[in-house]
């Protein structure tokens, strides 16, 4: 008999379809927000009309802005944006951008309410994974200013109440978490994603993928999550080449963004992610990979290695992905390659020389301990290494 726990998250609610705009200022008008502190893509802001539209629709409650946040949000830089809301007297944080952007917005939602100011005080906040996979996760009251967040990439962070933040001094990705981190409210809207990247669009995409595929393949999935999971690897491997053909397709574009829906939600019920999730945080962090093309990279080396104990879940993926029968390690290159994406190490700048450290730092990560093959040496972690050189 199934045995677990399905626990919902704090978000109250995800709208989707409607302009971010009008969506937001609904939001915000129901939360009774009176200063809403903005914290927005750089080259978004600069560039497009998208921020404007945003600022514009807020009106009086629009208190300030942020747009200095880079990839895998350093430390230094989500002190400044949290000393900007501070002086800005917030009330409510709205993220719109990727996922460093939806990352920031929770650690800024812990800055302010514990009154961080210092580099090293976030130490007392973040996850420690020792390398026998035990962690210590500290206790702390959680934030009174909420977040809203308006994600512009596939990455997913928007759905869990986890955030990474780099400590740029060790240069090593950490974690954050409380409950009340996670947005309160998530809105998708596909027309402002036509001004990202097409390869940050594409490339966070496999990035679902990758939390999909891991879960299903976890062994701790359950009929509810497995029904999660595979619709979401069917929408994005349906999609994801759509936008690619045709990247003005609003509803291929929000059809991949309902997949990241479903891929997180899956995981509600307690399913760990495995080695090209713990391996792809020290890219990110450590090597600067990135974000989505550490799943390019890592996630068909991965399934390789743990084939020996769930060849049986990846077929799975296979048939999901549309190619029944066949080996899900190679459907996930082929599908990354026809992405026009990187799918080696050597690709993105990576060398053997940096395996050391990658393989130190990735024992450190509380994921590579619930990877399905057991991983208890950095020699295991090398062997996944090089067969992704």
């Amino acid at each position: 008999m199934f045995s677990g726990m399905f626990t919902f998250t704090a978000i109250e609610r995800i709208v989707y379809g409607q302009p971010a705009a009008q969506a937001l200022l609904a939001e915000a008008e129901r939360l009774k927000a009176q200063r809403v502190f903005l914290m927005v893509s750089g080259t978004m802001n600069r560039s497009t009309g998208e921020v404007a539209k945003v600022r514009d629709a807020l009106g009086g409650r629009f208190a300030g802005l942020y747009d200095r946040m880079p990839s895998h949000t350093p430390r230094d830089a989500v002190l400044e944006a949290a000393a900007a809301a501070r002086a800005a007297g917030a009330d409510l944080i709205v993220t719109f951008g990727g996922g460093s952007l939806t990352d920031a917005g929770k650690l800024v939602q812990l800055c302010l309410r514990h009154n961080v100011t210092r580099y090293e005080e976030l130490d007392a906040y973040r996850a420690v994974v020792n390398t026998d996979g035990t962690r210590k996760i500290p206790e702390f009251d959680g934030p009174k200013v909420r977040q809203i967040a308006i994600p512009t990439t596939l990455s997913g962070g928007e759905f869990q109440s986890s955030g990474g933040c780099t400590d740029t001094r060790r240069k090593v990705k950490q974690s954050f978490r409380h409950p009340l981190h996670i947005p309160r409210v998530v809105i998708l809207d596909p027309a402002p994603t036509l001004h990202t990247p097409l390869w940050v669009w594409l490339s966070t995409g496999v990035r679902a993928i990758d939390h999909a595929t891991e879960a299903i393949c976890s062994g701790s999935s359950n009929p509810v999550s497995d029904a999660s999971f595979l619709h979401a690897l069917k929408l994005l491997s349906q999609g994801l080449p759509r936008v690619k053909a045709h990247p003005d397709d609003l509803d291929a574009r929000l059809d991949c963004q309902l997949a990241v829906w479903l891929a997180m939600a899956g995981r509600q019920t307690g399913i760990n992610m495995g080695a090209s999730h713990a391996i792809g945080h020290v890219l990110g962090g450590s090597c600067d990979v990135a974000h989505g093309h550490t799943s390019c990279v890592m996630l068909a080396p991965v399934l390789r290695y743990n084939r020996s104990v769930n060849h049986e879940r990846q077929k799975l993926v296979a048939e999901a992905m549309g190619h029944p029968g066949e080996d899900a390690a190679d459907v996930i290159a082929a599908f990354v390659a026809g992405l026009g994406q990187p799918g080696r190490l050597t690709d993105v700048g990576v060398t053997r020389e940096q395996f050391p450290m990658i393989a130190e730092h990735a024992m450190h990560d509380a994921w590579l301990h619930s990877n399905p093959r057991k991983i208890t040496s950095v020699e295991q972690v090398y062997e996944i290494l090089e067969s992704a050189a």
